[in-house]
C-alpha cells in the first residue's frame, strides 16, 4: 500500500511539475532595464544672463535611464498576447522622466503571430524610430541622444512617443518588414493633435536600407491629451525648445553596409514645420534638411569606435528675430570599452557650429544652449543593463 501511494504521489508530482513547465514555456514576463550616467564638460552654456563653461553629473547621455516590463503569452492557434511597460527616469535625482509619466517610454498591449504580423495599442515609437534610427548615430548601440540632429527635429532620437496609437508590423518576409501607426486625437475636433506614421526596412547580408514617414497634425493645438503631448517636447527631446505646428511632416531614409569589422552608414531627413511655433514665437514654415554620415568600427571584441557628421540646411519662411536660412554642422566621435556583457564605459566628444542670425549652437544633453555659434561637449560615463 505503501509502494502504491508512494507512486501515486510521485505521478502526482511529476505531472504537475510537467504543467508548470508547460505554463512557462506558453508564457513569460521579462524585467529589464538600463542605467546611463556620467560626467560632462560643455565649453558654453548660457543661464539666464550668464554664461560660461559647465561642468556637471548628467543622466542619460547615450540612452535614457529606464526600466521596464515586456511580457508574451500564448494563446494558441500561432497568437500570442504582447505588452510593454517601460520607464524613463533620472538616475541622479530618481524622478521619472517624459513629463513625469509612471510609464513615459512605452506602454502598450496586442496581438501578434509570426505568421500574420503583430497589432498593439498604447504609447508607442513612429516608424522613423523603428527603421531608420537603427541605421543612424542615433541608434540605441551608437551615440543615441548626444548625437540628435538639432533639436531632434526629426524625431530619429525619440523625444516624442506617439500615444493614443494603433501599430501594426508585419513578419520578417525574406528580409523586408513594414508597418504602419495611426494616433488618434481624442477629442471632438477630430484633427487636433492626431497623427500617422507609415515605414518599411529591407535587410539581405551586409545590406540595410529603411524608409519612413510620419505626420502629426495639430501638435500646437491645446489638446494636451491627444497623439504628442506639447508640454513633453517643451520638456523633454528638443531640449527645452518647442517644435510644434499646425501640420508637421517628416521623411527619413538610410541604408548602411558592414565590412569585416566596420560599418558604413547614410541617413538623409527632411522635416517640415508648418504654421510653426519655435521658440516661443510664429515662423511660419520651417524646414531642416539632415545629411548624416556615420561609421562604427570594433577595434577589438571589447573596444568599439565611432563617428559621425552631420550637416543640416534649415529654411524660416516668416522670421523678424532668427535668420531665415540656418545652417548647422555637427561633429560626433566615441569610444566604447565594454567591461562586460552588460556594463560598459564611454567617451564621446561633440562639436557643433551654426550659422544664421540670432540662432545659437545647441547640442542635446549638453545642459543648454551656448552664448554663441559654437559649442563642444565631452562626456565619460558608465552603463549598465540588467
Amino acid at each position: 500500500m505503501n509502494n502504491v501511494s508512494s507512486r501515486f504521489r510521485l505521478t502526482c508530482l511529476v505531472a504537475i511539475s510537467s504543467l508548470a513547465s508547460t505554463a512557462h514555456a506558453q508564457s513569460s514576463v521579462t524585467l529589464y532595464g538600463l542605467i546611463d550616467a556620467g560626467l560632462m564638460y560643455t565649453n558654453s552654456v548660457k543661464r539666464g544672463a550668464s554664461s560660461g563653461p559647465l561642468f556637471q553629473a548628467t543622466s542619460g547621455n547615450i540612452n535614457g535611464s529606464q526600466f521596464g516590463v515586456r511580457g508574451r503569452e500564448e494563446l494558441g492557434g500561432g497568437l500570442n498576447a504582447v505588452f510593454a511597460l517601460e520607464n524613463g527616469f533620472n538616475v541622479l535625482s530618481g524622478k521619472l522622466g517624459q513629463d513625469n509619466r509612471l510609464f513615459g517610454r512605452l506602454a502598450f498591449v496586442g496581438i501578434g503571430s509570426s505568421q500574420f504580423g503583430t497589432t498593439s495599442i498604447g504609447r508607442q515609437y513612429d516608424e522613423g524610430v523603428d527603421d531608420v534610427a537603427p541605421l543612424s548615430a542615433e541608434a540605441p548601440f551608437f551615440g543615441k541622444m548626444g548625437f540628435a540632429h538639432p533639436f531632434d527635429n526629426d524625431n530619429l532620437d525619440d523625444s516624442l512617443r506617439i500615444g493614443n496609437s494603433i501599430k501594426y508590423t508585419s513578419p520578417n518576409l525574406s528580409g523586408l518588414q513594414f508597418g504602419g501607426l495611426y494616433a488618434f486625437s481624442n477629442s471632438t475636433a477630430f484633427s487636433g493633435n492626431r497623427a500617422y506614421s507609415l515605414g518599411t526596412q529591407y535587410a539581405r547580408g551586409p545590406l540595410k536600407l529603411a524608409l519612413s514617414y510620419l505626420q502629426i497634425n495639430g501638435s500646437n493645438s491645446s489638446n494636451t491629451a491627444g497623439a504628442v503631448d506639447p508640454l513633453e517636447s517643451t520638456a523633454n527631446g528638443t531640449g527645452g525648445f518647442l517644435l510644434s505646428s499646425d501640420v508637421e511632416r517628416v521623411t527619413a531614409t538610410g541604408i548602411n553596409y558592414a565590412v569585416g569589422h566596420a560599418n558604413f552608414g547614410f541617413v538623409y531627413s527632411h522635416s517640415q514645420y508648418e504654421g510653426t511655433t519655435m521658440f516661443g514665437s510664429s515662423h511660419g514654415t520651417v524646414t531642416f534638411d539632415n545629411f548624416e554620415v556615420n561609421a562604427l568600427y570594433a577595434l577589438t571584441p571589447s573596444l568599439q569606435l565611432g563617428a559621425a557628421y552631420v550637416y543640416t540646411d534649415g529654411s524660416v519662411t516668416k522670421s523678424s528675430t532668427y535668420g531665415s536660412d540656418p545652417k548647422w554642422n555637427q561633429i560626433e566621435a566615441q569610444a566604447v570599452y565594454s567591461l562586460s556583457k552588460r556594463t560598459d564605459i564611454y567617451l564621446e566628444a561633440m562639436y557643433q557650429h551654426v550659422s544664421g542670425r540670432q540662432f545659437v549652437a545647441f547640442i542635446n544633453t549638453a545642459g543648454g544652449a551656448a552664448a554663441g555659434p559654437e559649442q563642444v561637449a565631452t562626456t565619460v560615463g558608465i552603463r549598465t543593463r540588467f
